[in-house]
């Protein structure tokens, strides 16, 4: 004899045996996750065992016996101790005091659900009750929960969010079933033989909230599925207009109708063939959707707090400088771990002037080339190293940046539509591309910094303006005084000359002050030629002649040496070639010991005539020759102006030559002068060694 289960039954019946095993494998799953750390580890084991009692009483005697809703009672109460222990993980179940309290009248209210069960069963107004009190506890708990989320830090939300949503689905069918039974009179047959399945997706919500890589797993509609949503969204909601239009059609009768549903096809039709096509409307109708469904990834406000603190606030930075700050405010948008910021340098290129947290970035130094700039400059383009605009046409990255495994992206620095400098990003420790958000917001950020630093470099050249007044009114006093002596000299000469009894004595004192007086109008115009910024008149001077009238100038104060015997001859002016070389050298004697000689190399290569002024002192550091070593009125020496260093630059760049250094601390410093050689100079000039005839 065979008996005929009914197929509700039979659906109820399956529903809370998959729900009671759901919740057996979810507790066991927990139980061996030694990863988990959490304050509700053991109240979830509880409360899933007794959601798998309820399930499988549910199962036996149906969801409506006396067992099972006792059980259901006891499982309430669980999972309301399971949520007050998910606020005790970072204490606010301490620090806000409605959390306990709320969490202990549900806890009450659930207490009396036994009693009233027993009463329902002789008084129908007692499952009215029990119905209530199911209303407030659901209502609570959810109540409970949207506080835990909102009121948790960014980083425990990602960790909690999968098991807040799990007991959250949990309670929105509790809501829903005695909702529909307060106000219906009696609980959906449907409804409650579906009770016992929930259990399914609340346990796997929890044991997947258990595990150390929840942080890493985010519960997001993916693109693909929210314009496939939206696409049918749209055709159901063009089925609805037309229902409509139809329907209103049909109520007027007569030919209106059908002149409506042409009207409606020709209309859809002459839509579809214009916009579907164009492509321009295809990515607008793209990115609107994107900047318009999707969650935004910053917090704006909080970011431009955090950027304003930081640029802002040198002193609680660490004491780093508005360079250094820059690289980390960029930095901190992307959580980026590092960052490095690049400037323009001599070269026409950008060159690494701060770093944060990056170190050793490039052998050398690294560099952005002229025609990346440039493009960055044209495009405003923010360049993904790694992405697809490293492809782009006209697309030229330097060897070092390829190599650079850190490397994310460069983000330009635009100021009045030039470009001012740019930020290198390093990778972020999650990986992840850049997007469409990413680009704004980096963009108006770098636009942001642009303007600091065109502030802080206008600051500064004020700064060196108000330095330059003073110094040009101390040299202007200086000039009428030797001027003035100059006079006075000439003026002895002459009476001297006229006066002067003896002969012998006549003559040397004629010879001591002309040369004196020719001494000083040499340096009068010297101080003269100060900031006039013209080219110097070259003509071939041997290299090694004027090293040597340098040395005997030096030989009473220190020794020198000349290396170098072969007439070296190059393109320069002989005064302005000498005075050069004695600022070097003076900087060599004044950085090395007494008695250490200071080195001349003179030699000759590809590059031209090269003379070295090599000396043992004490040595310079890379961030003095970076930042200080040619800027004026900066000097390492007490009481000095700075400004020899960067006259003997200038008088070098004026002969068509370079200066260039290198230094060590504690080793020495090596100054090379590199001058055109003459026979280069003549074979492109012709008309040269005419001129020098």
């Amino acid at each position: 004899m065979t008996i005929a289960i009914p197929a509700a039954q039979l659906l109820s019946f399956l529903g809370y045996l998959i729900g009671a095993a759901a919740a057996c494998v979810g507790a066991v799953f927990i139980a061996r996750n030694e990863e988990t750390w959490r304050r509700d580890k053991r109240p979830m084991l509880i409360a899933l065992a007794l959601s798998a009692g309820w399930a499988s009483l549910g199962a036996a005697l149906g969801p409506d016996s006396i067992e099972a809703r006792m059980f259901a009672a006891a499982r309430d109460l669980a999972w309301l101790f399971v949520i007050y222990r998910l606020f005790a993980n970072d204490g606010r179940s301490h620090t806000q005091i409605a959390v306990p309290l709320l969490a202990a009248v549900l806890g009450f209210v659930t207490l009396l659900q036994p009693a009233v069960i027993l009463l329902a069963e002789r008084s129908p107004t007692a499952l009215q009750v029990s119905w209530s009190f199911h209303l407030i506890v659901a209502i609570g708990a959810l109540v409970l929960l949207h506080n835990l989320y909102l009121g948790a830090a960014m980083r425990s939300r990602v960790a909690l969010q999968w098991t807040i949503a799990g007991i959250g689905m949990y309670w929105i069918f509790e809501l829903n079933l005695f909702l529909s039974a307060a106000l219906s009179g009696q609980t959906d047959p449907a409804l409650n033989a579906l009770r016992g399945i929930v259990l399914l997706p609340l346990a796997v919500c929890v044991g997947v909230g258990a595990t150390a890589q929840a942080d890493n797993l985010r519960l997001r509609t993916s693109r693909a599925v929210t314009f496939r949503l939206l696409s049918l969204s749209l055709i159901g909601l063009y089925l609805a207009a037309m229902a409509g239009l139809t329907w209103l059609a049909a109520r007027f009768g007569g030919d209106i109708a059908r002149i409506v549903q042409i009207g409606s096809l020709v209309a859809a039709l002459a839509a579809s063939v214009a916009l579907l096509p164009s492509r321009r409307f295809r990515g607008w109708t793209r990115v609107m959707l994107l900047k318009h469904l999707f969650r935004h990834r910053y917090d704006y406000r909080a970011e431009w707090l955090r950027f304003t603190e930081t640029i802002g606030n040198a002193g609680q930075s660490g004491g780093r400088s508005l360079h250094e700050r820059v690289a980390k405010a960029l930095a901190d948008i992307t959580e980026s771990p590092a960052a490095v910021l690049f400037l323009p340098n001599d070269q026409g290129e950008l060159g690494e002037t701060a770093n944060w947290r990056w170190s050793n970035l490039a052998e050398g130094g690294a560099t952005l080339p002229e025609p990346l700039c440039d493009i960055m400059e044209r495009r405003n383009l923010i360049v993904d190293v790694a992405g697809e605009t490293e492809g782009s046409p006209g697309m030229a990255l330097p060897d070092w940046l390829r190599g650079e495994q850190r490397a994310w992206a460069i983000v330009p620095l635009l100021h009045f539509g030039g470009l001012t400098g740019a930020v290198l990003l390093a990778r972020p420790d999650y990986p992840r591309k850049l997007d469409w958000e990413d680009f704004d917001l980096l963009k108006i950020v770098g636009r942001q910094l642009a303007s600091h630093l065109a502030e802080e470099a206008g600051q500064r050249a004020l700064l060196e303006a108000a330095q330059f007044d003073d110094f040009s009114r101390r040299m202007a006093f200086v000039m009428h005084d030797i001027k003035n002596l100059a006079s006075q000299l000439s003026l002895l000469a002459r009476n001297a000359e006229r006066h002067a009894e003896n002969p012998a004595f006549r003559k040397d004192m004629l010879v001591t002050l002309r040369t004196g007086s020719d001494r000083l109008q040499t340096l009068l115009a010297r101080l003269g030629r100060y900031g006039t910024g013209g080219q110097a008149e070259c003509r071939p001077i041997d290299l090694v002649s004027v090293a040597r009238n340098v040395v005997s100038r030096f030989t009473p104060i220190r020794p020198l040496v000349v290396a170098g015997e072969v007439p070296c001859l190059v393109m320069a002016d002989g005064a302005t070639l000498e005075q050069a070389i004695v600022h070097l050298t003076q900087n060599a004697i004044d950085a090395s010991d007494p008695g250490e000689p200071v080195l001349l190399d003179i030699q000759s290569d590809e590059r031209g005539g090269i003379l070295d002024i090599v000396d043992a002192g004490s040595g310079m550091t890379a961030d003095f020759i970076r930042d200080g070593l040619f800027k004026p009125f900066v000097s390492s020496k007490q009481g000095g102006f700075g400004i020899g260093a960067l006259e003997a630059r200038e008088l070098v760049a004026a002969m068509g030559g370079r200066l260039e250094v290198q230094s060590r601390t504690g080793t020495g410093t090596r100054f090379t002068i590199v001058l055109p050689l003459a026979q280069a100079d003549e074979h492109q000039q012709p008309g040269n060694e005419a001129a020098a005839a």
